[in-house]
């Protein structure tokens, strides 16, 4: 058994909290998963606070290391719209199998609704190729708009669709509606606690806040 699983399977136990693709977001008190170390991590975001001594596994999401039902917690902020279409009900499912019943699914997504509605709002006024440069980024360059906002449909807009495409595991490759949400939370038999609305970083992407509680 690989070290990471040993550890996991060491803590499956009542109180067990994970986090899921959790980038530069790490928790304290979560077993902080995610496709990147933490000193990727921590050099991709070299203004975030990672907790103290905190970790970060290199899981399979898909085939997670820990019992069925072993789990009280899965938090997964701004991850299922990165899934493709085959990988989404293995993902979902994975989920399902580690919850205890009782045990809370919270997860983050794009409102995709919102950001078609803007989009088709928005100026058609493309400035300049796309850029991930320090430069670039530092200056918010977003094809030439310099700004987060959504005003035009040739800047952050297409980040907020197509995710900002800067490393292997940031595009955008599923969308969410509240309908579909709460089909899904049906197909799994998981009871919806709250669907909520909030601005990504306090002004950015419309996104869905979504928990749900094992059945």
């Amino acid at each position: 058994m690989k070290e990471n699983e040993s550890f996991a399977r060491k803590t499956s136990n009542p109180g067990v909290k994970v986090n899921l693709g959790c980038g530069g977001r790490p928790l304290s008190g979560y077993i902080n998963v995610d496709m990147d170390s933490i000193e990727v991590l921590k050099a991709r975001y070299p203004f975030q606070e990672f907790p103290e001594g905190v970790q970060v596994f290199n899981y399979d999401i898909f085939n997670l290391p820990f019992e069925g039902a072993s789990v009280d917690e899965v938090r997964a902020d701004s991850l299922v719209e990165h899934m493709s279409f085959a990988e989404e009900p293995k993902f979902f499912y994975e989920i399902k199998r580690v919850l205890r019943p009782g045990g809370i699914f919270q997860f983050s997504t794009p409102d995709f609704e919102e950001a078609v509605k803007l989009w088709l709002a928005a100026k058609d006024d493309w400035k300049e190729f796309y850029r991930n440069d320090p430069q670039a980024i530092a200056s918010q360059h977003w094809f030439g708009q310099y700004s987060y906002a959504t005003d035009n449909r040739w800047g952050y807009l297409m980040a907020m669709i197509f995710g900002n495409q800067n490393g292997a595991g940031q595009f955008h490759r599923n969308c969410y509606t509240v309908p579909k949400i709460r089909a899904v939370l049906r197909q799994l038999d998981f009871e919806e606690i709250e669907i909520s609305q909030f601005l990504w970083k306090g002004d950015r992407d419309r996104m869905l806040l979504v928990r749900a509680r094992k059945k």
